[in-house]
């Protein structure tokens, strides 16, 4: 297939886009890169290479696909209309988004523009280009605080945050497009995202760093004094606020299973993304530690 990956060149894209690569499809990761890296396509691109030579010794047949990076906005109609028409695009994949949830609520206009606004431009040009198929990287903030565990896909949706607000906005719009322009689309609704790709070229790059993993890992490198763990009062088992991580990889596969759901002729629908389990600041602190081999500076804070 081909395929569109809008914000390619961010951390759960650029993993999706080395995935979809190794599987054969043809991709254009289109980014505005103001957050996102170009040297992540190009990271994927070698990645996808790599696992094809590896492949070749027991399948003569193992072949990547070709991908190409073009700098560009979500939300501009007319950009993306012609890439999907110029490209012959099968299916998107909507990665881009701004996604800090303490500043959404600071500049929520910000995360509505960005957010739901692009959203708009995107699905228009997938209507005025025929293409109907749409995999939505969503969020597991549409739930807000849980009422119960595990949280289901129909557990009741309270965002608390704008970001998570606009992510629920978004999954209400494409319904509306489903009904109105025939587009399909799968929703996955992530919790935390982890890890990096297995040959290690590959990871997360946010400026700034806001997730706990590499948080702690650059105080251990000493890129930085102490990490500070807010909040000593939640009711977990150490006072500390609980995650639910997934490994960035899994995440890929997810998104290529959904794509071919859709190819199949799936109907619009969502799904949580997360290992079922969940693992404290604390928890995160003591692994870490285990597998640098030496205590990492840690200071108590009030929560955020």
């Amino acid at each position: 297939m081909r395929v569109l990956a809008v914000g390619g060149a961010g951390y759960v894209g650029s993993h999706v886009v080395r995935r979809l690569l190794e599987e054969g499809h043809d991709v254009v990761a289109l980014d505005n890169l103001s957050t996102g890296h170009a040297e992540a396509v190009e990271a994927a691109k070698r990645a996808a290479g790599a696992r094809a030579k590896v492949g070749q010794a027991a399948d003569a047949h193992a072949a990547v696909g070709h991908a190409e990076l073009v700098v560009g906005d979500a939300g501009d109609r007319a950009l993306v209309c012609d890439l999907l028409t110029s490209r012959d695009i099968d299916a998107v994949m909507h990665f881009a988004a701004a996604s800090l949830v303490g500043e959404s609520m600071r500049d929520p206009s910000k995360y509505w523009r960005n957010n739901v606004g692009c959203a708009i431009g995107l699905l228009d040009a997938m209507v005025d280009a025929g293409v109907d198929m749409l995999v939505f990287s969503s969020s597991a903030a549409v739930y807000g605080e849980p009422v119960e565990t595990p949280i289901r896909e129909d557990h009741p949706k309270e965002p608390r945050s704008t970001y998570g607000m606009t992510k629920l906005a978004i999954e209400h719009m494409l319904a509306g497009y489903r009904h109105a322009h025939g587009v399909r689309s799968i929703s996955l609704r992530y919790f935390n995202a982890a890890g990096a790709g297995d040959l290690g070229t590959m990871g997360e790059a946010h400026n700034p760093e806001t997730h706990l993993i590499p948080i702690v890992l650059h105080t251990a490198l000493k890129l930085q004094e102490e990490i500070q763990v807010f909040g000593t009062d939640y009711p977990t088992p150490d006072g500390t606020c609980m995650r639910d991580y997934i490994h960035v990889d899994d995440l890929a596969d997810a998104h290529l299973l959904a794509m071919g759901e859709l190819a199949r002729g799936a109907d619009t629908t969502a799904y949580n993304l997360g290992n079922g389990s969940g693992f404290s600041v604390l928890e995160v602190l003591a692994a870490a530690e285990r597998v640098v081999g030496r205590g990492i500076p840690a200071r108590h804070a009030e929560r955020r």
